[in-house]
């Protein structure tokens, strides 16, 4: 990996996400317990020899900003070693913002020929996936490719959301489609590019926009090398509601190909989200919990079945947990039931609640793309009163508590303001 610099496209607002994407950027958001999705890129960079690392951030930073601090949690500290943030330029009208994925490296390409690098690794922060980048940049070399992108084929009804190509034998990409609705292949990119430095700089001044996928690629497999390096192993795109639950299920899978157990993903427990402060956790006497991760700090004394508590998450007695992802420091008092949840941080459920499960029939009445598939998700710091009955496809707001549901009548597919 001698000669080779990465940039961690780290910026994106997660819209899709709906509210767990309000209060920070989607790589920063909490993941199987005591991670953030970020955790998983930034592991498998460290473990591939990766030893410069430029962050691009924009959206809500702060608690990314944080969560890396100097990148000690990922030996990227040292003389030769560094993560480093890489915000939008301001000062000029044009560069106040990043405008896609290609002019955020294009802003920023002095950070690689800074260190002499050859050739530039170009990463997504928000995908959950463990791969070594160092046999795919010999791949690169090899081939004497222009550009190399990461592929795996993924279902058919799932193409429109990504960039397909179509290989030759020596796995040359011969033609690329940009989230299709047909699409003619169903090799997808992962996001994972490979670039040669020179080709990249002359590549970024000529792009005919703003985008890898929909411009810098599309103009380089007219005339230039560009290949695609097939992946094997589990990888998903969380940037979904619905993706986000299923990849945290998969943690609970042994089939599934996710195993966290054994990825040996580093985070830093030094920020907000830390474990390394707090007590192992604790499952009282008549505690009943069946496939499910419990972080440090937990508190258990319900039923928790087939669920992820991050840190500080705490359980009262006659609780029942099934099929959830409920994070940092939420509490649920006694006789709640929550079925296919997804808390934030800080979520308080008072005694007797019922949320989730049912007829999911009915989307989201404000955001019917994002929640349809019979989940509920509550918002960071929302507060539900007790013995109310919140149906699935409902959304709660951040900071809502019990006035923002007043007299409005609860059914399947409702959203409660703050």
């Amino acid at each position: 990996m001698r000669n080779t610099v990465a940039f961690l496209l780290a910026g994106g607002m997660g819209s899709r996400l709906n509210i767990l994407g309000w209060m920070r950027a989607k790589p920063a958001v909490p993941f199987g317990g005591c991670y953030r999705l970020i955790d998983f890129t930034l592991s498998n960079a460290m473990y591939s020899g990766v030893k410069q690392i430029g962050i691009l951030t924009q959206y809500r930073p702060y608690s990314l900003m944080g969560h890396i601090g100097s990148g000690e949690a990922w030996d990227l500290v040292g003389r030769t070693r560094c993560a480093k943030i890489l915000p939008p330029s301001t000062g000029i009208d044009d560069y106040d913002w990043y405008r896609g994925t290609a002019d955020a490296v294009a802003q920023n390409i002095g950070f690689a020929t800074r260190y002499d690098a050859k050739r530039v690794l170009v990463l997504s922060g928000d995908h959950i996936y463990k791969m070594n980048y160092a046999p795919m940049v010999e791949f690169h070399k090899e081939k004497n490719a222009r550009i190399t992108i990461a592929m795996m084929p993924v279902p058919w009804e799932e193409t429109r959301h990504f960039g397909t190509g179509i290989t030759d034998k020596a796995q040359r990409i011969i033609d690329w489609e940009e989230k299709p609705e047909k699409a003619k292949s169903n090799m997808a990119s992962m996001g994972v590019y490979v670039f040669d430095v020179d080709f990249l700089i002359q590549a970024l001044k000529d792009r005919s926009g703003h985008d890898f996928g929909r411009h810098v690629i599309q103009d380089a497999i007219k005339d230039r090398n560009v290949f695609a390096y097939r992946f094997q192993g589990y990888w998903a795109d969380v940037g979904t509601l619905n993706a986000y639950w299923q990849a945290s299920m998969d943690i609970l899978n042994p089939d599934s190909g996710l195993r966290l157990g054994e990825w040996t993903v580093r985070t830093n427990y030094d920020d907000e989200s830390s474990q390394g402060d707090r007590t192992p956790a604790r499952v009282g006497p008549h505690a009943r919990v069946s496939n499910s991760v419990l972080s440090a700090g937990c508190v258990v004394d319900g039923l928790v079945s087939n669920s992820i508590l991050s840190p500080g998450v705490r359980i009262e007695k006659d609780v029942q947990v099934h099929d959830s992802v409920i994070m940092q420091d939420s509490v649920i008092h006694s006789g709640a039931v929550l079925n296919q949840v997804i808390a934030d941080k800080n979520v308080v459920v008072e005694a007797d609640a019922c949320i989730g499960g049912g007829d999911s029939e009915q989307p989201n009445e404000k955001f019917p793309q994002h929640l349809y598939s019979g989940l509920t998700v509550l918002g960071k710091n929302a507060h539900i009163p007790p013995k109310i009955k919140i149906f699935a496809n409902t959304i709660v707001e951040p900071l809502a508590n019990d006035s923002s549901f007043g007299h409005i009548n609860l059914s399947v597919g409702s959203y409660i303001k703050r």
